[in-house]
This record gives structure tokens, sequence and C-alpha cells, in this order.
């Protein structure tokens, strides 16, 4: 049997689910998942290998209306993200159906897909009832002809492995991209990043807006068999400062413990990590910054 390979774009909404079901497809985390919307903000690829076929997933931030320069810069890359890719799978949440948002995209589909296959997957699903799925289900299918609809929950993992299979099944023959035991292609600086910010999204709650990015500055491989680790989170303002820090340190010990241990169970090996807390106002538009995260400064009119 001819092996396959290639490239399938996760769209949605932000919150759709996309990085749970990423993360789901691949085994491993490689995206970061929270409760608050936006947390992906670079083209995060995960690989999985699904009999003879390796499917590349291609994890991109969630489209909404944009309004300041990183968010243009987030929508162009999740349209960048479909253009790239072989296969699309748009996700939509069950219990919130055709908001404004799925609209806008279902609008936008035809133009920016060119005639590959778009697949449907309606993600959790066990918030409603049978009923309410089946018309949804009808509904966007008469907006859009969808190659294939999947009813899944990311989370629970139901009708993922059927989704997976015709992902795999429908990608074009070739040889495969990347060797059998590389999940990402992101450098592990930017995951080591990505664990560092998704931690302290979670610490800090309501407390932060998204003003703030983290960046790995150095990594030193130690003799005996360690790395050192040094990171850097950069926040808009000055009173940003102080909430990362929390009262006597206390906020960036735990994000430093509670990132440093799954840096550890992830790459098995004992890790050393440092934070440093640096006030830089204008970084939300900073090519420099964007380019860190793997956005385009410039392409942000999508």
């Amino acid at each position: 049997m001819p092996s396959r390979a290639g490239f399938v774009a996760l769209i949605g909404e932000p919150n759709a689910g996309k990085s749970t079901l990423l993360n789901a497809m691949v085994g491993q985390k490689v995206s970061i998942v929270t409760h608050k919307v936006q947390t992906t903000r670079a083209r995060i690829r995960g690989v999985a290998i699904e009999g003879d076929a390796q499917i590349v997933f291609v994890d991109t931030p969630g489209l909404f209306r944009p309004r300041r320069t990183l968010d243009r810069a987030m929508v162009a890359a999740a349209w960048g993200g479909a253009a790239d890719a072989d296969l699309i799978v748009l996700m939509v949440e069950a219990h919130r159906g055709v908001t404004d948002g799925v609209a806008r995209i279902l609008d936008d589909l035809a133009e920016r897909t060119a005639g590959r296959p778009v697949a449907l997957a309606i993600n959790k699903i066990d918030r409603v009832k049978s009923e309410v799925l089946l018309g949804l289900s009808q509904d966007l299918n008469d907006r859009f002809a969808f190659a294939r609809t999947f009813m899944i929950s990311a989370e629970k993992g139901y009708g993922v492995a059927d989704l997976r299979t015709w992902l795999a099944a429908t990608l074009p023959e070739g040889p495969w991209l990347y060797p059998e035991d590389q999940i990402a292609d992101l450098p592990m600086r930017m995951i080591a990043a990505e664990i560092t910010r998704e931690k302290l999204t979670l610490r800090l709650h309501q407390e932060l807006p998204y003003q703030l990015t983290v960046e790995t500055e150095g990594w030193e491989d130690r003799k005996d068999g360690s790395a050192r680790i040094d990171q850097v989170i950069y926040v808009a303002r000055d009173g940003h400062k102080g909430i990362v820090l929390g009262k006597k340190g206390e906020t960036i010990k735990a994000v430093s413990q509670a990132a440093r241990a799954e840096l550890e169970e992830m790459l098995d090996r004992r890790i050393h990590l440092f934070l440093q807390v640096k006030v830089r106002p204008g970084w939300l538009d900073e090519a420099a910054r964007f380019s860190a995260m793997g956005l385009d400064f410039g392409d942000g009119k999508g």
C-alpha cells in the first residue's frame, strides 16, 4: 500500500476546541489548551501516524473579527494555515451553533479553500440533544458543500478516530514529511515558551489581558544531561509586572514550578528554568515579537 502524507488545517472560532483536537489526534500535548479564548498564536504543527499515512496538523489561531495589529496577524495566520493545507477541518461548537463568527467563516470558505476538501467537525456533541445536532449539521451543509461531516467530542475522544481515519485515507499519496519520532516541527524553544505562557494564563485567570508573551532567550544543554532554560515574560505595562510576579513572588514561582514539571515530563530530563519579567510597552506593535510567535507582522489584512 502506498504511503500518504500531507497537511491538515484545523480552523474555527476561538475556543472551538482546535488545540484539544490536535492533542487528541497526536496523542501528546503540542498545543496549549486553556479555558481562555485566543491562546493559540502561532501555526503549531503536530504529526500523527495513521496506518501508512502521516498527518501533519496545522493548528491555527481562532478566526474572529480583528481589531488590533496582533488580531489581524492572527487571523491572517489562520487563513494562511488553511491556504497551505491539503485538507481543512472546520470545527463548530455544537451548543453554540451558527454564530455570526461561524457564518463569516462559511462565507469566506469557498474563496479561501480553492476547491480543496473541507470536512466539518461538530465538536462538544455531549452538550446537546441528537435532534439539535442533526438540525445543525443540515444547516451547515446547506451553507457549504462539506466533503464529510463528523460528530465529535475532542475532549472525551468521541469520533476522533473516525476523523483521523478519513483524513489519512484522503491525503495525497507521497513520502512522509517528518521522521517518525518527531511530533511537532516547532523548535523546542518555542514549545517551552508556550508551556510557560499556558501556566501564566491558567494561574492569572481574568487578572491579566492578552498583553503578555513569553520568549525563550537561552537554552543550555549541560554535561549532566540537564538543560538550563532562560525565559523572559514581556508585559505591556508596569502594573502587569506586579501581577505576574505576585505577592512576594508567589505567582511567578508557582508558574515556574508548573512549567518546569511539564517540561521535565515532556523532555524526560532535568530542567533548570529561570524566568524574568520585563516591561516592553510597545511589544504588541513590534515586528520582532510577531516573528518570535511565528506570525507575520505585515500580513494582517485578512
